[in-house]
């Protein structure tokens, strides 16, 4: 999808990237934001989500073997729709599952984007109830005895279409959860419930590999991450700690932000976009 930015302004290409179960229709308003900055505007939707292809004969249910191929998808993404546009420098925003993505994206290659922007970026999971190790550990049980495919506990029972403002956890603004559910309901093909067993194992390989010594000290790309000081979907002092390691990183903390920072009430969004501005002028400007 492309959002074209106001005909007397174009300051570059802003790549979108979406998080876990999202769907480019969520992110109208933030399109519409990126484009009253001068962006163009690329997204899609990852495999298993929204209008993409779904693997499983269960269309709710997100699966993939090895996130190498989430990495060829936005690979054949940006030499296929991004590149062609040829107007001006990249900058990449992500949130969650896509922040993750774009981090591993930006470390084999360090000119996929002129700067990145990270919101509430997956570098740890809350795995609710369960110590790490155990949940870890059970993860590599089920997927061991055949069951990659297969529902990790619970998740079944949360339909994005049944459920309550009170029953989530990704933000404080009922009206734009109230936005989300309503594009649900209108096109329930785009929902997803959650991950099978082998998303989650790769998920855990891959947030591993981030936590080795040395994986920040690796990554080039201007980087800005905001964290989620009510996060209850991933850890946000992984982030922190990870943008530590990483030259030049910068870290913003919303303390009173949920996970879904752009699904957040206006304060909060605002605090969201003078950081991005601050960040993202300077850097445009000196490619100019």
């Amino acid at each position: 999808m492309f959002g074209a930015a106001p005909a007397t302004l174009v300051r570059g290409v802003c790549v979108l990237l979406h998080g876990q179960t999202e769907f480019i229709e969520k992110y109208l308003e933030v399109i519409d934001e990126l484009r009253g900055r001068g962006f163009i505007v690329a997204t899609f939707d990852w495999r298993s989500q929204g209008g993409s292809q779904r693997p499983l004969a269960d269309p709710l249910k997100v699966h993939v073997d090895d996130f190498v191929e989430y990495d060829a998808d936005l690979a054949t993404f940006m030499e296929e729709v991004v590149h062609p546009l040829g107007q001006g420098p990249v900058v990449a925003l992500a949130h969650s599952m896509g922040g993750h993505l774009l981090l591993r994206a930006l470390k084999s290659n360090p000119g996929l984007a002129r700067a990145a922007v990270l919101s509430a970026p997956m570098i740890g999971m809350q795995t609710h109830g369960y110590p790490p190790l155990v949940a870890r550990t059970i993860c590599r049980f089920q997927n061991g005895i055949g069951r990659r495919k297969d529902w990790v506990w619970g998740v079944d029972q949360f339909d994005p279409l049944t459920i309550g403002f009170e029953q989530q956890r990704v933000t404080r603004d009922p009206q734009r959860f109230a936005r989300t559910q309503a594009l649900i309901q209108s096109a329930p093909e785009l929902r997803t419930k959650g991950p099978s067993w082998g998303w989650l194992d790769a998920s855990f390989r891959s947030i591993a590999a981030m936590h080795d010594e040395g994986y920040g000290s690796s990554l080039s790309t201007p980087l800005l991450a905001f964290g989620a000081g009510n996060d209850r979907v991933v850890v946000t002092d992984a982030c922190m700690e990870l943008m530590r390691r990483i030259p030049g990183a910068r870290y913003v903390n919303i303390r009173d932000a949920e996970h879904e920072i752009l699904m957040e009430r206006d304060a909060i969004r605002a605090q969201f976009w003078a950081a991005f501005d601050a960040f993202v002028g300077p850097l445009l400007s000196a490619h100019q």
